[in-house]
């Protein structure tokens, strides 16, 4: 892979350090700075204004606008939703002697910024050398509340370092910000006030009406005489500070943001909620907020902490990619999803995809199961749309969409929205997933079944019967690996596809036999028909899955053994991305893969391939894949480090945990990449650690990279918090909470308890 570091970040285990501000690396640096809590994010963009180039973003969770796309073929979406970029509740000025803060026009030094993972916190810092010679530390600190989650903090101090006087402040709430992407602002102003200590905002969207409230209050050691200034999207205060030589002087500002993407309270009721909950939020205690938010993070930590010992990049790597999922999502809002940008950019419009079920839900089962609960409610509670969805492409049950925010499809290019089925798939699968390591069957009896059912009804009516084969499978479909188009039976799909007929079928005689009135119930809501099983049963059972029986490699769809070959070593590595330098249908005229299929679902399902077919099918695959996607190397990682190649996973590993903090693909100025970062905890915890978790029970095989001299992971299972650690003679497990728990490690059943019990490293498994 020709994919090389751009490295400028201080190593720290519990933080990101910058050390001296370039503008060239400026939105890199947003985005990885971003601060997050599920319901609210912002990137690490100047507050004080920048007149260089940035990305000013502010995102809410589920707040969206819509935009009107013209297409007039049918089942072709004509509209589409994104997640609209917001008010700017951070927006601050600061003058002094008439000199206005600008880092792109005014001189600084000793210019750092700080991503505490323990605080929660992020801190930036400079001293700002004035035109007439005066100087001025200024830092700025900020927090996204993990425990309340309409609440923001924002803290400005100044120091003087030469001189006594004054700095003139404007703080304020401004939706007048635009939407990169469409380049235009989104908002129209509904109402501003300034009621008691309290100065507030509220906004709607352009077209769909979603409704903002912002509203903050002010604290500072010394009195504010505060002046208001409103203009239009615009309300805040200015007020001036005095400066003592050598001393600290500052203010914080307390911001409550209340959204609604549902319209299902007026402006009004929208209006008084977040006045109350402003008001409330003005007489907190901004230590007690810290101690709360860093109270909140060491929680997380004791639960969910990768420790590597022996290499302090991956080290800080991987924390940063547990604190960025956690700021992402972590369940406390039933009905939000993951987008593969989370809250940190505009790239992907915030939609989220697939991999939501493929790559995040196995972090947040094994760390958060309420969380991974939540994100399966999002899809029961888009039932509806996508019910709607497969009536749009002449099919019944549930067509899920390929990106969304809010249950419609929102991709605008037809050979995906139309052509990749597998979102479906990655639900039943999700939920089949969820259940068995949870043991959660209230949430499948009362929302999966359902589910269940009606993608069935849709893989059932999407598909259909060869004319020479007799077999069932899906005819002018795009896999996960996007350069393939308009293939038939690509193999994913149809596996997939199979398994999905197969748990639904199982799910409905179990629940018949133990929860007849669940069953019951059910069948009534879907008005589900009998023999609707007889056909989802034959069609699993004749489903075409093609299979080279000599080599034992499973084809990709139909045909794909006879196109050209193309050697991807030999592709300069100037063309890349391909996207961008290469004409669109050139992509498709190949063997090459973007991203695997095959070895794909053989992880997904790893206990019915034998290892065998896994060497085969790697050894196929891997000299094809491309890897522009960049969920792509973690699957190579494990199934190489499970097939005994350890260098070779540990160099697809290599800048798993640092895809965005080393800017890899160089495109983590748009946003980080948060599906991918899923994929980095998984890379350690099923590669290195061996975890599979789609058997009887949870199992482990652990193997130790060369570089490292130990690392340990935790995994919540049967309710249980388990502790894996691994060094280079031994594989310790204890149970932390929960009492016991038996898993399988190395082959061998054993009961796991708070006293602990260890194995010898398997042999074989220090990697070398």
């Amino acid at each position: 892979m020709a994919k090389v570091a751009d490295k400028y970040l201080k190593v720290d285990p519990w933080a990101i350090i910058e050390e001296g501000f370039d503008p060239e690396r400026n939105r890199t640096s947003e985005s990885i700075f971003s601060l997050g809590n599920e319901y609210m994010g912002v990137r690490g963009y100047a507050e004080e204004g920048y007149s260089g180039d940035s990305l000013l973003g502010s995102y809410f969770n589920g707040l969206n606008e819509q935009l009107e796309i013209g297409n007039h073929y049918k089942g072709i979406i004509r509209s589409l939703r994104y997640m609209v970029n917001a008010v700017d509740w951070l927006y601050t000025r600061i003058t002094v002697d008439g000199e206005q803060l600008d880092l792109a026009k005014c001189r600084i030094s000793d210019y750092s910024r700080r991503l505490d993972f323990r605080s929660g916190t992020y801190r930036r810092e400079f001293v700002w050398h004035l035109e007439n010679g005066k100087n001025l530390k200024v830092i700025f600190t900020r927090l996204v509340s993990m425990t309340l989650s309409h609440l923001g903090l924002q803290q400005v101090a100044f120091q003087p370092l030469n001189f006594s006087g004054s700095v003139e402040v404007c703080t304020g709430l401004d939706f007048g910000i635009i939407h990169e992407e469409r380049g235009e602002n989104m908002w129209n102003s509904l109402r501003s006030a300034e009621e008691g200590a309290i100065t507030a905002i509220m906004a709607s969207t352009v077209h769909t009406g979603n409704k903002l409230y912002s509203g903050f209050a002010l604290q500072s050691p010394q009195s504010l005489q505060t002046t208001r200034i409103e203009r239009d999207k615009f309300i805040g205060q200015s007020f001036s500070l005095k400066l003592s030589q050598a001393e600290t002087t500052y203010y914080t500002k307390f911001v409550v943001n209340c959204a609604d993407s549902d319209s299902t309270r007026t402006a009004d009721e929208l209006w008084n909620e977040g006045m109350g909950l402003a008001a409330a939020a003005g007489q907190l205690d901004e230590t007690a907020l810290l101690a709360e938010q860093a109270a909140y993070w060491s929680g997380i930590w004791e639960t969910s902490d990768i420790n590597i010992e022996g290499d302090p990049e991956n080290q800080q790597g991987i924390r940063f990619c547990i604190f960025q999922l956690y700021q992402t999502y972590h369940g406390d809002h039933p009905g939000f999803n993951i987008g593969a940008k989370g809250l940190t950019g505009e790239a992907y419009r915030g939609l989220a995809f697939w991999d939501t079920e493929s790559y995040c839900l196995p972090f947040y089962m094994f760390n958060n199961p309420k969380a991974a609960r939540s994100l399966l409610e999002f899809r029961y509670k888009t039932l509806a749309e996508a019910i709607e969805r497969a009536k749009d492409v002449d099919c019944e049950g549930a067509c899920y969409p390929i990106a969304t925010i809010d249950g419609t499809e929102s991709c605008d290019l037809w050979q995906h929205s139309n052509l990749q089925l597998h979102v479906g798939t990655a639900i039943s699968y999700g939920i089949w997933h969820y259940v068995k390591n949870t043991g959660d069957q209230a949430f499948l009896h009362s929302k999966g079944a359902e589910m269940l059912i009606q993608i069935s009804r849709f893989y059932a009516t999407r598909g259909q019967w060869g004319q020479r084969s007799g077999e069932y499978g899906y005819f002018g479909v795009m896999g996960p690996d996007e350069f393939q188009l308009m293939v038939n039976n690509n193999c994913y799909i149809n596996l997939m596809a199979q398994k999905s007929f197969e748990y639904t079928l199982d799910t409905l005689r179990v629940m018949k036999e133990q929860a007849p009135a669940e069953y019951a119930e059910v069948v009534a809501r879907t008005t589900l028909r009998e023999e609707e099983l007889g056909d989802w049963s034959s069609k699993a059972l004749h489903m075409r899955i093609p299979l080279d029986e000599i080599s034992g490699v499973y084809e990709e769809h139909d045909g794909f053994f006879d196109m050209p070959h193309l050697d991807i070593h030999s592709i300069p590595v100037t063309d890349f991305p391909l996207y961008s330098n290469w004409s669109y249908d050139r992509l498709y005229r190949y063997d090459m893969i973007k991203q695997p299929d095959v070895l794909m679902f053989m992880f997904l399902y790893s206990g019915q391939f034998s290892k065998e077919a896994k060497i085969a099918n790697y050894e196929y695959y891997e000299p094809r894949c491309i890897h522009e996607s960049s969920l792509s190397p973690s699957i190579h990682s494990i199934l190489a480090s499970e097939i005994g190649k350890h260098e070779e996973a540990y160099n697809f590993f290599e800048f798993a945990t640092r895809l965005d903090l080393d800017n890899y693909n160089r495109n983590t100025r748009e946003g980080l990449h948060t599906t991918s970062i899923a994929a980095a905890w998984m890379n350690i915890v099923y590669g290195f650690g061996g975890m599979r978790s789609d058997g009887e029970r949870l199992s482990f095989q652990p193997t130790l990279p060369e570089r490292w001299s130990s690392y340990s992971f935790q995994v919540m299972y049967e309710d249980v918090l388990l502790r894996i650690v691994v060094d280079q003679t031994t594989v310790k497990l204890s149970a932390i909470s929960g009492g016991s728990a038996e898993v399988i490690v190395y082959g061998q059943q054993i009961k796991v308890d708070a006293s602990g019990t260890a194995l010898p490293l398997g042999e074989g498994m220090l990697a070398g």
